[in-house]
């Protein structure tokens, strides 16, 4: 993030909730109680200039599937619409795009998921809040330079191949801090402060193995069933802990999905209570190609996502360097 400024050390796991008044495992305040940043707000000018260092070969890889990859996108969306328009007797064009902003690759912003019980979003923020401004908008981490830091993909899918495990894709299956932890030795890779995780679970392609008809059928359900995260209070504090300020997968929901533990949801404490950007379906089959190739698994990670005063979320538009 832009700025001179030194961000205020992370607090340890068991201290939270940083506002006694407020919700389960909340840091508000702790960035300002103005504050539309979050965890990001850790990404330093010092943070990415040491991120430049993961530059090695220089082989850029993109994360994003394309924008109509899905043609009926999950949980009901609107499917992506793309119209080209022609100027009349000009060899010139313009286009409209219709979309649903979660419909693919894609970061949840802090206005997506709040806290269910009390109704409240990241910062003590009210819906009402979010209906007549523009507070806690998507924006706001374009303005500060986007999510430029070192990434670290954890590739469950590969290693649980090595391993002979093989989970339902398309059940509530979990990934744990445990089979994390096994990932990362077998890697010989560690999660540092300032980074975004990357977890592959190998969704996209068993996803894409599926018949037309039923993958249809899975993104009609307003519920489907899909491996993620473990929510518990053990994966929160393994996140926590990391030092990480953002963390995605290949996974639907990023975390097992129906939800498991309603008092450890992750998209309640990551989005709502620390800030933290949840990335989705994205794509890291080139990303875990390369990275096996060249024997190390963190890269040098670029996002910028949509500038939408106020918007919800947005297309990663991310990118991993080599």
């Amino acid at each position: 993030m832009e700025g001179s400024h030194s961000p205020p050390a992370r607090p340890a796991f068991c201290d939270l909730p940083l506002s006694k008044d407020g919700p389960q495992g909340n840091i508000w305040g702790l960035f300002g109680e103005n504050d539309e940043l979050g965890l990001l707000n850790y990404i330093t000018p010092e943070i990415t200039r040491q991120a430049t260092k993961e530059i090695k070969s220089g082989i850029r890889i993109p994360l994003d599937l394309p924008l109509n990859h899905f043609a009926t996108p999950s949980m009901g969306r609107q499917p992506f619409k793309h119209e080209m328009l022609r100027f009349e007797q000009h060899l010139v064009n313009d286009e409209v795009v219709t979309m649903n902003t979660q419909s693919g690759t894609q970061w949840d912003g802090f206005r997506h998921f709040g806290y269910q019980d009390v109704q409240r979003y990241y910062n003590d923020c009210k819906h009402e809040e979010l209906e007549n401004s523009t507070r806690n908008g998507i924006h706001v981490w374009t303005k500060h330079g986007g999510i430029v830091s070192r990434g670290v993909l954890l590739d469950y899918g590969r290693w649980a191949a090595s391993q002979g495990i093989k989970k339902p894709f398309f059940e509530s299956s979990t990934i744990t801090v445990f089979e994390l932890n096994q990932v990362a030795a077998s890697q010989k890779v560690s999660l540092h402060a300032g980074d975004v995780l990357l977890v592959r679970s190998g969704y996209i392609v068993e996803h894409q193995a599926l018949s037309p008809e039923a993958q249809l059928g899975r993104h009609q359900n307003p519920l489907p069933a899909s491996i993620g995260l473990e929510s518990s209070e053990e994966m929160l504090e393994y996140l926590w802990d990391s030092g990480i300020v953002a963390v995605a997968g290949d996974m639907p929901t990023l975390e097992a999905w129906p939800m498991q533990s309603k008092k450890f949801l992750l998209h309640e404490w990551l989005l709502a209570g620390w800030g933290c950007p949840i990335g989705e379906y994205f794509d890291l089959e080139k990303l875990s190609e390369q990275c096996e190739k060249a024997g190390r698994w963190s890269f040098f990670f670029s996002s910028v996502p949509m500038n939408i005063p106020g918007g919800v979320a947005s297309p990663a538009n991310a990118i991993a360097i080599l």
